[in-house]
């Protein structure tokens, strides 16, 4: 069977490009937690406020001298990024020499996890016994935490997005920069997946921060050029961090 196709992408950008953010001081601690079998993340910032690791920054810098470089046909006409610090920062380093405004948009926020956020797996086990038994009854797909969001509720928010882009962008190459869930949540879209084609994507790819994940126009959808790619940070001779996961993502 071939892939379900998002209806009405006849028109917007010729190209998008998503970048996971650097990594940040919650995806070390979040190595950290699950190193020592902890409960809980130690991280005293809220979400939207944490901050980039030094090697986030380099890997940040990365990107910018790889759009500056070989990378440079592929300069974006327009650069959206998630508010969130570790993502927002990203954005400007990789691009404040390209002389591109960022524009922050809240719908490419990281996952909300609820009661969930700063807990390991092993934390909501042993905190929320019976909601951990119901999201593996439900599966990660369509699983709300209490107060949270689920994948599917991710997945609306990049579908208004680009019905958004629809319109005035005709041809233009755009780069979000955001985080894990909501890169997934435009492979979902863009490609058609189902449920079990993008769990399986998610159980097999672990999604490298400063990576980039690129789609071009193809008739009325998107066909993909490439997912997680670490060329930008490879380049630079830089450190490839990939995170175990979803907690800080």
């Amino acid at each position: 069977m071939s892939p379900r196709r998002l209806v009405g992408l006849s028109s917007g950008p010729d190209a998008i490009t998503l970048v996971r953010h650097g990594e940040s001081v919650g995806n070390v601690a979040d190595a950290d937690a699950h190193r020592r079998h902890a409960e809980r993340v130690e991280v005293s910032d809220r979400d939207p406020d944490v901050a980039l690791s030094d090697t986030g920054r380099e890997q940040a810098r990365a990107v910018a001298r790889w759009l500056a470089g070989d990378g440079s046909d592929r300069r974006p006409h327009l650069v959206l990024s998630s508010p969130y610090r570790r993502a927002r920062d990203t954005a400007e380093i990789a691009v404040e020499d390209l002389g591109v405004e960022v524009v922050l948009d809240e719908r490419l926020r990281e996952r909300d996890l609820g009661l969930f956020d700063g807990l390991t797996g092993r934390g909501i086990r042993a905190s929320y016994p019976e909601e951990a038994r119901r999201r593996e009854r439900m599966g990660k797909f369509y699983y709300r935490p209490p107060s949270g969001e689920s994948w599917t509720d991710v997945v609306l928010r990049v579908r208004s997005l680009l019905t958004d882009l629809r319109h005035g962008y005709d041809g233009a190459r755009v780069w979000m920069f955001s985080h894990q869930a909501v890169v997934m949540g435009f492979r979902y879209v863009l490609e058609g997946l189902d449920e079990e084609r993008l769990l399986a994507v998610d159980r097999d790819h672990r999604l490298a921060n400063a990576s980039l994940s690129t789609w071009e126009r193809h008739g009325d959808g998107f066909r993909p050029l490439g997912f997680g790619d670490t060329v930008a940070v490879e380049a630079a001779d830089g450190t490839v961090t990939r995170e175990r996961s979803a907690t800080h993502g």
